[in-house]
């Protein structure tokens, strides 16, 4: 096989550490529109896998954000890695065909950051310059993730991700942080040409590329989250649109325990407990989340679930029921149903379990409405 170290860079493509790149990025700081840089060069990460760009990105973004991504990395330490990114798409899957912006964006809030898309069909030059610059003169964020064709910038490959780092308002020209390191070198773009090379259409979903703009939002949920290690968000969804109404019917449950234990089945025997896990923040777990799981295994419907599964499958199959949309038990006899209904509600006013809950339910909606968007 053919192997290849780096690509040279197209002429129009300035190289950051080229005398013309730091003469841009000198007149950059004393415009106030490099202050981005200097968080995300901190994280700068070059991507572990050819397709892993979108994941590289990420993890430079969120790391500059400050994020804590309460699990674990190495040893003791919480940080992001690609590895961590294991919601809405399998990692497998994004190994051999990377990710679309919508997919980067549900990690994104899957994660704790808010992520808003724009794509040049709907959102002018003007507004992605706008970003640019908002982003550009803030020195912990938002920050902005470009998805581009590189043949368009007459570079080699086709999509692409990268964080933008500095703007040149002189000649109207961004610092794109190519976390393909091991091909090209950070470089400089003109503006309207990375604006016009997100105009391509993705194969994968048939619309444009664009940009995301990344920030904090709510925290990562303190214990459970929703991984798609095995299925991408909507298969997981329509497993349990299709596999937890049609056990619940072959089981016919005559009282809420029933119905509950009939869920802790499927949950189990059909693999739908996997995609519910609980963050691993060490031996030292906070108070915060020892409170919470207590909490959770003190819930009528955990006590019923323990009465056949051990843990962690007990607590992760609770969970999983207590997020349910509702019409997943509408097939229920109504007394059955209302029951159920009054233990999960039970559930829901227990203080240390509000914000949690809400959390990974608001998830698996994004999951839903990211896979369905493409």
């Amino acid at each position: 096989m053919e192997t290849l170290y780096r690509r040279p860079l197209p002429e129009h493509n300035i190289a950051f550490s080229s005398v013309e790149g730091r003469a841009l990025f000198q007149q950059a700081l004393v415009d106030g529109t490099a202050q981005s840089f200097f968080a995300l060069s901190e994280q700068f990460h070059t991507q572990a896998e050819p397709a892993f760009c979108g994941l590289a990105s990420l993890v430079v973004v969120l790391n500059a954000l400050g994020i804590d991504p309460q699990r674990t990395w190495r040893g003791p330490w919480r940080w992001f890695s690609e590895e961590l990114l294991d919601c809405c798409v399998p990692l497998a899957r994004v190994r051999e065909t990377g990710i679309s912006i919508g997919q980067l964006a549900c990690l994104a809030r899957c994660n704790g950051a808010e992520a808003v898309v724009h794509r040049p069909t709907t959102d002018s030059l003007e507004s992605f310059r706008e970003a640019v610059l908002l982003s550009c003169r803030s020195t912990d964020g938002p920050f902005v993730i470009v998805s581009y064709a590189r043949d368009a910038l007459g570079q080699t490959g086709d999509g692409h991700f990268s964080p933008l780092a500095a703007y040149d308002g002189a000649h109207d020209r961004v610092l794109v942080l190519d976390v393909a390191r091991f091909k090209y070198p950070p470089h400089w773009v003109p503006l309207a040409e990375l604006y016009a090379a997100m105009l391509p259409l993705d194969p994968s979903t048939q619309q444009s590329r664009g940009w995301v703009v990344v920030d904090r939002g709510i925290r990562p949920s303190l214990a459970y989250f929703v991984s798609c290690q095995e299925l991408s968000g909507l298969e997981l969804l329509e497993k349990i649109d299709r596999e937890v109404p049609a056990h619940l019917r072959e089981r016919a449950p005559q009282s809420a325990a029933d119905a509950i234990r009939a869920f802790a089945e499927v949950s189990t025997f059909g693999g739908l407990e996997a995609p519910c896990a609980v963050r691993d923040s060490g031996d030292d777990e906070p108070e915060k989340v020892r409170a919470l799981r207590v909490a959770l295994r003190l819930t009528k419907v955990h006590q019923i679930i323990a009465e056949t599964l051990a843990e962690p499958k007990s607590e992760l199959a609770a969970a999983l029921l207590l997020v349910m949309p509702e019409a997943i038990w509408g097939g229920l006899d109504a007394p059955v149903r209302e029951a159920l209904l009054a233990l999960i509600e039970e559930a829901w006013q227990t203080p240390e379990l509000v914000e949690e809950l809400t959390y990974v339910r608001a998830q698996l909606h994004e999951l839903l409405r990211v896979s369905r968007a493409g």
